[in-house]
């Protein structure tokens, strides 16, 4: 995130404008009952002088009468107001959180592949949900001190000065000194507020990843190392906040301090005053009342100046995800998605993440209705491949083309809605199985839905299920095997129908048998398709149409199975390698041997490819 620093004029007007204009009416009806509220302090002020002066002193019976039964009526009063201003506040606060969370959530799902890997989960839950739960929060309160308590105090300021505008002005001779160090306070408690939210974001990026990798986590023992971790930024976290605590807090001190200067110089001058007489002990308890009623309202207001900062930050954080700007926008008029089944080429793409260059020139044709794979070590740019075809990045340079259209010219849910895309993480919602094939689809007859689960295999485990369709498949999918995740994710593929099918090893993660359930799936929905295939089996991708080699960022060689091996470059030096043969590179390689193979060697093993890679091509960028 960049340090932009907004004022508050700022803050405000931004926050008046999109979001708590829209209930100005609901706040016009609450400052109303705030101006009663806060009237009624004045009242009571105000009652102390006959209370005093015509009952306690003059004893007078009917005045007894009249002033208890009007004390009972300010109290009802007073109740009745306060409960309507905060349930109305209440409303307002919670229908701006909510409508600024889903905007947020909005805006973020928007934003390309380069901003999630620079803004991991953690840090974005962060933000809608924490971030802006504390601008709702401190926003009631804002608004109440704003007004009930400036109400107040206004009011009650006015029946002290009405007592003896010297008294008053001798009351709140402390405060123009408070300027300075309240301007200082607010300035330090921004800044740790600033930090205390940065941290926060930390601390739920942990949690994120420490829930999500919980497997590895103690697979590798990390649990104390996790711990230390998150103990040591909670400890971070800790101090700014109690810092923050006390630069908030040091306002309304300093309103204690001198609040309790002007009452002494008011109990001297004014009690040298009744004792000569010139002065009742009902204008004095008025007058003290209205002061003593006034210093509330006085240090929240001071408070609350601190708990505006703290907003403030929370805003800032919030406003500089709303000012990301987007990279993926639809085009000014935009082109219609090709009819058919289309081919998909690539024309001297360059893209870069920071100063890394991922795809260099890379240039390639996969034809319509054909197999391609694209293989090539781990960073040669094949995953990169399949976000620029679905524009979830853009490329900086060179041009990606479905059916002779440029993505690029395509409406983005056009340009989508051409593909199905079967990767090997199988990601499941936190949904019923229905749910995860559908996809809010409305139009899916219960016979249309059958006849994928069948082709997708589906329906061989569903029977084993206890609610069927309908049985919810835990989050990220963690009730079902990889294998039925898999099939999951290939009947929403099957589903959806589109002309382009992208496969990236989607049965590299399962067993021997759940794979050629799988693979017989994976044939099925790739039949009549655009289909292109990342693989680092390569006894997978043997009957291809055709195979494109990468090696960091560029096409380095392509053609069938047979005529890469028997050329006897790169691809064979792989396909040796992964079935470690013995064979050199240059070797005759026997066709029918060739053809004959038709699995990976049991020797095959995890972290093959971080070999080879080291082996032929030396360090990976």
């Amino acid at each position: 995130m960049n340090d932009q620093t907004y004022t508050s004029k700022e803050l405000l007007s931004w926050l008046w404008r999109d979001y708590l204009r829209k209930h100005v009416g609901l706040m016009g009806v609450a400052v109303v009952f705030m101006i009663i509220e806060g009237s009624t302090l004045g009242a009571l002020a105000r009652l102390m002088e006959p209370m005093f002066d015509r009952v306690f002193v003059a004893g007078q019976e009917d005045a007894l009468i009249w002033v208890g039964l009007t004390l009972i009526g300010i109290f009802i009063l007073r109740a009745i107001a306060g409960v309507s201003q905060k349930v109305l506040l209440t409303k307002v606060a919670q229908r701006t959180a909510a409508d600024m969370r889903i905007d947020l959530l909005e805006r973020m799902m928007k934003q390309d592949g380069a901003f999630h890997q620079s803004h991991p989960p953690g840090f974005l839950i962060q933000r809608v949900q924490s971030d802006v739960n504390a601008v709702g929060d401190v926003w009631r309160a804002v608004i109440t001190g704003a007004g009930r308590d400036f109400i107040g105090l206004l009011v009650l300021l006015g029946v002290a000065i009405s007592i003896d505008p010297i008294w008053a002005l001798m009351a709140c001779v402390g405060i123009p000194i408070m300027v300075l160090p309240a301007a200082a306070a607010q300035k330090f408690v921004r800044r740790r507020a600033r930090e205390a939210r940065d941290l926060g974001a930390s601390l739920a990026t942990r949690l994120d990843e420490v829930f999500h990798g919980i497997v590895q986590v103690k697979l590798n023992a990390l649990e104390a190392y996790q711990t230390r971790q998150y103990r040591d930024l909670t400890g971070k976290f800790i101090d700014t906040e109690v810092r923050a605590a006390f630069g908030n807090s040091a306002i309304p001190g300093m309103v204690d301090i001198l609040s309790g200067i002007g009452f002494m110089a008011v109990i001297l001058y004014g009690g040298s005053e009744i004792i000569s007489g010139d002065k009742t002990i009902g204008q004095f308890m008025t007058f003290f009342t209205a002061m003593g009623f006034a210093f509330s309202p006085l240090r929240r207001l001071g408070g609350i100046s601190g708990l505006w900062q703290i907003a403030a930050a929370a805003l800032e954080r919030i406003r500089e995800l709303f000012e990301a700007p987007l990279h993926l926008r639809d085009p000014a008029h935009p082109v219609p998605a090709p009819v058919g089944t289309p081919d998909i080429k690539l024309e001297n793409v360059d893209l870069f993440y920071s100063e890394t260059k991922v795809l260099d020139g890379l240039t390639f044709t996969a034809k319509a209705g054909e197999t391609t794979a694209l293989v090539g070590a781990s960073g040669a740019g094949k995953s990169t491949v399949f976000n620029v075809l679905t524009r979830l990045i853009d490329p900086q340079g060179g041009k990606a083309l479905l059916g002779g259209i440029a993505t690029t010219d395509m409406a983005l849910a056009d340009l989508r809605s051409l593909f199905s895309v079967v990767t090997q993480e199988a990601l499941l919602f936190d949904a019923t199985l229905r749910e995860n094939i559908v996809l809010d689809r409305k139009d899916v007859t219960e016979a249309r839905l059958n006849e994928v689960l069948d082709a997708a295999h589906v329906a061989d485990f569903l029977p084993k299920l206890e609610k069927g369709l309908d049985t919810l498949v835990g989050p990220r999918g963690s009730a079902l095997s990889g294998g039925q995740r898999q099939r999951v994710v290939i009947a929403r593929a099957l589903l959806r129908d589109t002309p382009i099918l992208l496969l990236d090893e989607a049965t590299s993660a399962l067993d021997a048998q759940s794979e050629q359930v799988v693979q017989e799936a994976l044939d099925r929905l790739s039949k009549g398709r655009t289909t292109i295939v990342i693989a680092h089996r390569l006894a997978t991708i043997r009957s291809a149409d055709r195979i494109v080699v990468m090696d960091r960022g560029h096409v380095v060689d392509e053609g069938t199975h047979d005529a890469l091996l028997e050329r006897g470059g790169l691809y064979a030096d792989l396909y040796r390698l992964q079935f470690q043969d013995g064979r050199q590179v240059g070797d005759p390689v026997p066709e029918k041997r060739a053809a004959n193979r038709a699995s990976p060697d049991t020797s095959e093993h995890i972290g093959l490819w971080q070999r080879i890679g080291r082996r032929l091509f030396g360090q990976r960028r």
